[in-house]
């Protein structure tokens, strides 16, 4: 570096000594002296190259510098560059096996989009492992919906080791209802989140029917398809995409119901004509567990109450501002309740 500063200070006096040389010749030659202005520009051209051979030495000081402390690899030079003070996603092993959450180095203004925690650190806050009951859920969608609409909820759950708890949504209710009677070992919790929730002998239609009968919205929705020829029973069932928000998705962010609007398809109709025979034995012994959305324009809160009036849960639990679809509208509160309900423990009687 003393090398550099003393080829910098040479050059500025070289120019110094042109400068005066010229000068000299000037005057010996006779020429006029230079106005005031003129003497005033020289004087700022001399300052601007004094500044400019400033900014120059100061950034070969920090390519020294960067020199200096750099690594090589692969006979490369590689320049440290810290874009932040912090990491992004800090490993537990780095805090004591506490997560920390991350700071933030950038100017940007936060957006309301913006998830204030990350999916980890939702699900860790406050959740002790060893209080939950179970360690896996299964997540049941509704009728026309696919595993897609499940995504915010999985990236909630993913990071936990949660016996088996069911979540059915929509229709999936009746899914699994069956899978409770057929399997009431492996289930440790059934959890209908808007979802049929049916008697002994009881089918999706005959809840279907009964909202379709109070609800206009409904009605205009419904698009039957006929393959078998429209003397017979309809083959399925698709909704009318115009209607889709108002009718699922009234409280919803409009990037997912865009995701739903290409992602939903028909609904086969065979299914929702076939009655369950569930028993108090098996299905019975599945602890239930039942979360309304009152916002629902698809399946209203007076039928969720009738449902859980008629066939009553172990507890309900209402997501306030929810529409039909809670794991896009609420799916931050929709993930507390599905931790809470993992961590309710077996009742004294053994239910």
């Amino acid at each position: 570096m003393g090398n550099l500063s003393s080829c910098f200070s040479v050059r500025e006096e070289e120019d110094d000594e042109d400068e005066e040389r010229r000068r000299r010749r000037r005057k010996a030659h006779g020429r006029p002296a230079q106005s005031q202005e003129a003497r005033l520009s020289s004087g700022s051209s001399s300052r601007w190259r004094k500044g400019k051979a400033d900014e120059t030495l100061a950034i070969a000081s920090l390519l020294l510098q960067q020199h200096q402390g750099g690594q090589r690899s692969n006979g490369t030079l590689v320049l440290p560059f810290d874009r932040s003070s912090s990491l992004r996603y800090p490993p537990p092993a780095a805090s004591g096996g506490k997560i920390v959450l991350p700071r933030c180095a950038s100017s940007r203004p936060r957006s309301v989009a913006d998830p204030l925690l990350q999916p980890q650190h939702l699900l860790n806050q406050g959740v002790k492992m060893d209080e939950l009951e179970t360690n896996k859920f299964v997540l049941v969608h509704g009728g026309g919906f696919g595993a897609w609409c499940w995504y915010k909820t999985i990236a909630l759950l993913e990071e936990a080791a949660f016996k088996v708890i069911l979540v059915g949504h929509d229709f999936g209710g009746t899914c699994i209802s069956y899978a409770m009677e057929a399997f009431p070992c492996k289930i440790a919790k059934a959890v209908f989140v808007s979802a049929a929730m049916l008697t002994n002998g009881q089918n999706t239609l005959d809840m279907f029917s009964e909202e379709v009968g109070h609800n206009d919205l409904m009605r205009q929705a419904q698009i039957f398809s006929y393959a078998n020829g429209n003397d017979q029973p309809p083959t399925a069932i698709d909704l009318d995409k115009s209607l889709l928000r108002e009718l699922l998705f009234n409280q919803s962010p409009s990037k997912d119901v865009a995701l739903a609007s290409v992602s939903m398809r028909p609904m086969p109709f065979a299914p929702i004509l076939e009655k369950l025979c569930l028993t108090t034995e098996k299905y019975g012994s599945v602890r239930r567990f039942f979360i309304e959305t009152p916002e629902d324009n698809a399946i209203s809160l007076p039928l969720q109450q009738n449902m859980t009036k008629s066939n009553p849960p172990e507890q309900v639990f209402r997501l306030k501002g929810s529409d039909h679809s809670p794991f896009f509208s609420r799916p931050q509160a929709l993930h507390k309740y599905l931790v809470e309900i993992a961590k309710i423990p077996p009742s004294p009687t053994g239910q």
